[in-house]
């Protein structure tokens, strides 16, 4: 009987990279015609897995994903950062030959197909959930987790990056830290804010005065800022929630006469494209953000095929990114 191990010589490559072909996972990178020539090898050995006995060259499943968004389409349009996690989830699913339908705002658009998984961008309401839940149980949250919902999470480490952040102004010398930034949900505040501001208020460098809460959009961030810049003192030091604010952020402090960053710095996150265009250029936190897309696909494949009963937490990298916006 044949072995991965004759297979990986007569094809000069890897055991793991065998084995991996043949499972079908979804994470390898290897050319087509080197993961066409393993498996003409493996039919050619009549090699047969030891669990099902059955030909590895078997027919695929084949997959429908629905891809729910927890945003208007047109918050695509103001904040790259959605769209880049939207493009990340079409990428791969095109990649692997995976049909997806895409429903926005908490609506499940779809009739008459097979969804075999979900992928929940953003926290969703309760409704939508509930909806999702009788289509399939292969659902997976993507940018955000819930430890209540059993399900796999794609996601980013916010609560390490708000003290990151914390600790940086702190080392530079800056006593008095101030947060603007949106929210998901009417009167709750974000991870963001929630870990800056503990974080910040053990440290004794930042008050819940100096915390400004309005929307993830330019114009919110120009009005917050407006209204901080009106009374007669102000922190010097800003941690705004996304770039797409931090635009209005920096229209209001012009405005007002002061220089960045002599007089106030401010550090934002995702690093859009426009970032290192703005005046002064946006020190942020770069976000990997279509790898959360991509991961999200591929960890509904892997669950289905695999069996997985234990939901995966999965972080993205992130890194600040320094510019003209701090010292």
């Amino acid at each position: 009987m044949a072995t991965l191990k004759d297979i990986a010589t007569e094809a000069g490559v890897s055991l793991a990279t065998v084995s991996r072909v043949l499972n079908d996972d979804p994470t390898l990178s290897v050319k087509e015609d080197t993961k066409r020539r393993i498996l003409e090898i493996a039919e050619k050995l009549e090699y047969k897995t030891s669990s099902s006995k059955k030909s590895i060259l078997s027919k695929k499943q084949n997959h429908h994903f629905l891809a729910l968004y927890n945003h208007k389409q047109e918050a695509e349009v103001n904040d790259p950062y959605y769209l880049s996690i939207r493009h990340g989830i079409e990428t791969q699913c095109d990649k692997l030959g995976i049909e997806l339908t895409n429903c926005y705002d908490n609506h499940i658009e779809i009739e008459n197909h097979k969804i075999t998984g979900i992928l929940l961008v953003g926290r969703c309401t309760p409704a939508a959930l509930k909806q999702a839940q009788k289509l399939t149980d292969n659902i997976c949250n993507v940018d955000f987790q819930s430890p209540e919902l059993p399900y796999d999470s794609v996601d980013i480490d916010l609560t390490r990056i708000s003290k990151e952040i914390v600790d940086f102004f702190v080392n530079q010398g800056y006593s008095r830290l101030g947060f603007i930034g949106g929210e998901d949900a009417p009167n709750t505040p974000d991870i963001r804010e929630m870990a800056f501001s503990e974080y910040g208020q053990l440290k004794g460098v930042v008050s819940p005065n100096d915390i400004y809460r309005g929307d993830f959009s330019s114009s919110s961030g120009y009005d917050l800022t407006k209204e901080m810049l009106s009374k007669p003192d102000f922190p010097n030091a800003l941690f705004i929630a996304s770039d797409s604010i931090a635009i209005g952020v920096l229209r209001a402090i012009h405005e007002h006469g002061l220089n960045i960053p002599d007089d106030i710095s401010l550090i934002s996150v995702n690093d859009i494209p426009t970032a290192k265009f703005t005046f002064p250029s946006l020190s942020t936190v770069r976000i990997h953000s279509e790898m959360m897309g991509i991961q999200g696909v591929n960890l509904l494949v892997e669950k289905v095929r695999d069996g997985r009963a234990l939901p995966l937490q999965v972080y993205v990298p992130s890194k600040l990114k320094l510019r003209g916006t701090t010292k």
